[in-house]
């Protein structure tokens, strides 16, 4: 079995038809902002690669100090105590004060 690459599976007229729906799924202004926001979401990846890969690097080379600094752990919360408080009971089966 031969499988075709993506466009030659869509052709011209199905890219068409995928960008038309893609605009009315999404909305003219919505797409700008996707790009805007998918573009800045890889410069900030690309830039956390860089930073892992010269920290990895520096790490080793200056004795095993860890130029990051450490997390403090957050502190222990304390769940809320939960108190019962009686309901009062009318004689029909409905809570509430009676008249």
């Amino acid at each position: 079995m031969h499988f075709s690459p993506p466009a030659d599976l869509f052709g011209e007229q199905g890219i068409i038809v995928l960008i038309v729906v893609a605009l009315v799924l999404f909305g003219s202004t919505q797409i700008p902002k996707l790009a805007r926001s998918l573009g800045s979401a890889q410069k900030e990846f690309k830039k956390g690669l860089e930073e892992g890969g010269s920290d990895d690097g520096a790490g080793t080379k200056s004795g095993g100090t860890n130029s990051v600094a450490q997390a403090t752990p957050p502190a222990a919360i304390t769940p809320p105590v939960q108190t019962s408080t009686p309901v009062e009971s009318n004689g029909d089966g409905s809570s509430g004060p009676t008249s």
